[in-house]
């Protein structure tokens, strides 16, 4: 990574974050699997959504944020309709 951007010290923060958010990603899709289903059914009868389900979408969007932040994306699909936000200042180095 240190090779190929060039990170200042809040970078290296942002990019702990990144994995963090990547390692809390996982481990709600692994309580998923383990529950067996995105839902439960509460002592009332009500189906509800796993709270794991909420942990995975908000640990997925705060990696893909993170790393677009640090300009570590790919770059927007080809023939992708919706609009990207605005570019970064880029990181790259070169």
């Amino acid at each position: 990574m240190l090779r190929d951007y060039s990170l200042e010290p809040h970078h290296l923060h942002l990019l702990q974050s990144a994995c963090e958010a990547l390692d809390r990603m996982a481990q709600a899709r692994a309580e998923l699997a383990a529950h067996g289903a995105l839902t439960f059914t509460d002592a009332r009868g009500v189906i509800k959504a796993h709270p794991a389900e909420a942990i995975e979408r908000n640990a997925r969007i705060a990696f893909a944020r993170l790393v677009r932040e640090l300009d570590l994306d790919a770059g927007a699909v080809a023939g992708a309709s919706a609009p990207r936000p605005p570019a970064l200042v880029s990181n790259r180095r070169g």
